[in-house]
């Protein structure tokens, strides 16, 4: 299990979460290695374009589409999500994203930002990431950003993605499940034991 080093995450607190729930965890920015293993976790915290330009240092982005294509593991957290989509648009600035999932990453219409705190989300059925988790269990979200218009849907020979919203003023994408390719805006590191029993249930699909 790797978890990709590109100056941007909360890399220890990640890497003891899943050491939590029984991962053998290295952080690293190395290709090879992040190439290899078994799952990847693309952390992120701060501003879309900072992030996609740490990504790019590392060449990040031709790592997460190298094993997608392969079907190999990778989950996004928090901004590590967010560049998974087309582009982000913060402060007038557009910046392109890995494009994995059309969409664009825009500031939330709420009273108050960021969004900092716990709370609920709504799971489609059939989630494996909320497997076993109770319905109304809080997770721990900070952002100011977010996917308000989740774009991919089925087509032939492709299933649709599970899409778990949250709201915070507007609705928005708060998890994505997508074949090897899974994500969640709020922190499952900082989440306590409904984080613990999410990353566990992301293990157990490797």
């Amino acid at each position: 299990m790797v978890i990709l080093d590109y100056g941007s995450g909360n890399l220890r607190s990640a890497e003891r979460a899943l050491a939590r729930v029984g991962a053998d965890v290295t952080v690293t920015a190395d290709w090879d290695a992040a190439l290899e293993a078994d799952g990847l976790v693309v952390p992120g915290v701060g501003a879309f374009s900072a992030c996609m330009e740490g990504l790019k240092s590392v060449r990040g982005d031709q790592i997460v589409g190298r094993r997608l294509a392969g079907g190999r593991p990778v989950l996004g957290i928090c901004v590590g999500m967010q560049i998974l989509f087309e582009k982000g648009v913060e402060h007038g600035v557009h910046t392109q994203g890995c494009g994995e999932w059309p969409g664009t990453v825009e500031r939330l219409d709420a009273p108050v930002l960021p969004h900092m705190g716990w709370n609920t989300v709504s799971v489609p059925a059939g989630s494996v990431l909320f497997d076993g988790i109770e319905a109304g269990t809080r997770f721990y979200f900070v952002h100011s950003y977010g996917v308000r218009d989740w774009r991919l849907t089925a087509g032939p020979g492709f299933e649709q993605p599970l899409v778990t919203w949250a709201e915070h003023g507007v609705p928005f994408v708060a998890a994505v499940e997508n074949g090897p390719l899974s994500a969640t805006q709020f922190h499952p590191e900082k989440s306590g034991d409904a984080g613990a029993a999410l990353l566990d249930n992301w293990l157990r699909t490797l």
